[in-house]
């Protein structure tokens, strides 16, 4: 099965605040803001969209084709990507650009700031689906390079090649007819609680309009699991969490449930089972910091799976 990942390659400076960002700042100064957080940690490690959802499938056993653009400072993001045996052939270097940076502080309530800087995102890739087995392929469109977005998914629509849409950070980007047209089609709909409630603003419709032009929407809600919409339910039904044996960061793990989400679908499973998949390989990259940092093994993802399938 070729599986395509569209979305951002970075470097990720993660930092922790062990205080509250909330008792930091002054609400009655929101409009004069000048605020500093001393952290008490600090890694910069390999990241993006692409990279830590093409991270997730290969440790399910996948090879996944990377798409996206890196900057001239790719030499120790390239070199992570062959040291894990990992597809990097469709991956294009932009010369004049530094590879896409997103800084993540995260409070001791798991509530984080990030800034971006696109770098060679701000590049779009070129890169021919049409030389593939439409039958034989799927893909995910992560946040990354708008106009990549915008052309990704409508390729995938003309080439009846199945797409999952997750737009992500790149949603305040969007005007509401390109990303109802994008949305439009999808076999997969993904979205964290914030930004679905920015997709139903943006494009007027509720989640009942938005399913009926696509196949489901997951709507992933961190500790508390996720909620899966399908035509059969529109109540939404609860994927459970699993619970790891420790919380050092959350970042990077919506990019592993989608990537055990990919996982399942590849081999077959069904939504509500690929979506336990996605949450119990989220629960590992909970355990680490870094996006592409965490490990297991079969035996320890079946383990805690199926403790998510007895509930």
């Amino acid at each position: 099965m070729n599986i395509f990942v569209f979305g951002s390659l970075a470097y990720d400076p993660i930092m922790t605040f062990p205080g509250r960002f909330a008792d930091n700042i002054l609400v009655d100064k929101i409009d004069n803001l000048n605020v500093a957080f001393m952290v008490d940690s600090f890694v910069e490690r390999p990241g993006g969209t692409a990279g830590n959802i093409a991270y997730s499938l290969m440790l399910h056993g996948q090879k996944p084709k990377i798409v996206g653009t890196i900057g001239y400072d790719y030499q120790e993001y390239f070199a992570w990507l062959d040291q894990n045996q990992m597809i990097r052939e469709h991956v294009e270097i932009i010369p004049t650009d530094p590879t896409a940076r997103a800084y993540v502080i995260t409070d001791q309530d798991e509530n984080q700031i990030t800034i971006f800087n696109p770098g060679a995102m701000q590049h779009a890739t070129h890169f021919g689906l049409e030389i593939y087995d439409s039958t034989e392929s799927i893909a995910i469109i992560s946040p990354t390079n708008l106009e990549d977005m915008k052309i990704y998914s409508q390729r995938c629509k003309d080439l009846e090649i199945r797409y999952i849409f997750d737009p992500g950070q790149s949603l305040p980007a969007w005007e509401a007819s390109d990303l109802t047209h994008a949305i439009n089609g999808a076999e997969v709909l993904i979205a964290n609680e914030y930004e679905i409630e920015l997709i139903q603003n943006k494009t007027g419709r509720g989640i009942k309009d938005l399913a009926v032009d696509v196949g489901a929407i997951i709507v992933t809600m961190g500790e508390r699991g996720a909620l899966l919409f399908q035509e059969q339910d529109m109540s939404g039904r609860a994927v459970p969490v699993t619970h790891p044996t420790k919380v050092t960061d959350p970042t990077g793990a919506g990019d592993a449930f989608r990537g055990g989400l990919l996982a399942g679908l590849v081999n077959g499973i069904d939504l509500y089972g690929s979506s336990l998949m996605g949450s119990a390989t989220a629960s590992f990259a909970v355990e680490v910091m870094g996006t592409q940092e965490y490990r297991f093994t079969m035996s320890q993802f079946q383990k805690r799976l199926a403790q998510l399938e007895k509930e």
